[in-house]
């Protein structure tokens, strides 16, 4: 009646006023809109899957006893029906329960240990492989140097005692200039109270052994054998361009020690020092050897 005639709840009716009644609208087992239950769909629950790979004398019944689970709710996962022949190897999939998951994590771990082991094994297989070959090479390069005979010439038969005296004469150069470390830098000086620049030490060590030298580095490097680094002997002299820019001519030389060192009156450190050749300063700016 209400929402027929527009009236709220609560208001007061007037005498004389007029009401609609609509016809045949009370149905008193009829719920009230509010009291209408609307039932939540339940979504199903996923089911968690394990694999399991199919082993010689496995049957569906077997499987499904061993996994407790029921015969039919395998078949449904897999899409299997009764004809169906299993085949060795083929992998099908197994609900995981309450029940059988300690049972599948074992499997699990197992088949994971397999693997690790099996792994092992191979990595096992290749050191061994690889152990051999380097054996097998290293046996075959010294039978090489034993066939391999030294052979002698005529030079290294009636000269050695020249080869000897070279190399007497060489630790000589040495160690001469050895006294000299840390004795100052002199530009210009060839000795004199004990002062020396790079040129100035060479030439006197290697007067008082015996062999004259021009004064200056630059004139050095054209007297003598030439020598490649890689062919560099005690007591040769090596020669550098230590200049800024690179110029290309030789403005620096020393006394090769061995051991890719040499000796040498070093202008940046202000005396007799020992280098190394493989310094990169040096070696970039190395000129090349002579052997006098």
């Amino acid at each position: 009646v209400r929402e027929v005639n527009d009236i709220k709840k609560g208001e007061q009716l007037k005498i004389g006023r007029l009401l609609k009644v609509p016809q045949n609208t009370y149905n008193p087992n009829r719920t009230k809109k509010k009291d209408v239950i609307v039932k939540k769909k339940t979504t199903p629950k996923k089911v968690k899957i394990a694999k399991y790979t199919i082993k010689r004398g496995d049957t569906l019944s077997s499987i499904a006893r061993k996994h407790y689970i029921s015969l039919d709710k395998l078949k449904s996962l897999n899409g299997l029906k009764n004809s169906t022949k299993l085949r060795l190897g083929r992998v099908i999939k197994i609900p995981r329960t309450k029940a059988n998951a300690p049972r599948l994590r074992l499997a699990k771990a197992k088949k994971l240990k397999l693997k690790r082991a099996k792994e092992k094994a191979r990595a096992k297989a290749r050191n061994k492989i690889r152990i051999a070959k380097a054996k097998a090479s290293r046996t075959k390069s010294s039978n090489r140097n034993k066939k391999k005979r030294k052979k002698y010439t005529l030079g290294d038969i009636f000269f050695s005692h020249l080869n000897k005296s070279s190399t007497k004469k060489s630790n000589s150069i040495i160690s001469l200039a050895k006294k000299k470390l840390g004795r100052r830098y002199v530009w210009g000086a060839t000795g004199g109270k004990n002062t020396f620049d790079c040129s100035g030490l060479t030439t006197y060590v290697y007067k008082k052994n015996g062999i004259k030298l021009p004064r200056r580095a630059i004139a050095q490097s054209k007297v003598g054998k030439r020598v490649s680094r890689n062919n560099l002997k005690k007591g040769d002299l090596i020669f550098f361009d230590t200049s800024r820019r690179l110029k290309g001519y030789v403005n620096h030389v020393g006394i090769y020690i061995g051991n890719n060192k040499f000796i040498h009156a070093s202008s940046a450190k202000k005396k007799v020092v020992i280098t190394s050749l493989n310094k990169p300063f040096y070696s970039q700016r190395f000129r090349g050897g002579r052997r006098m």
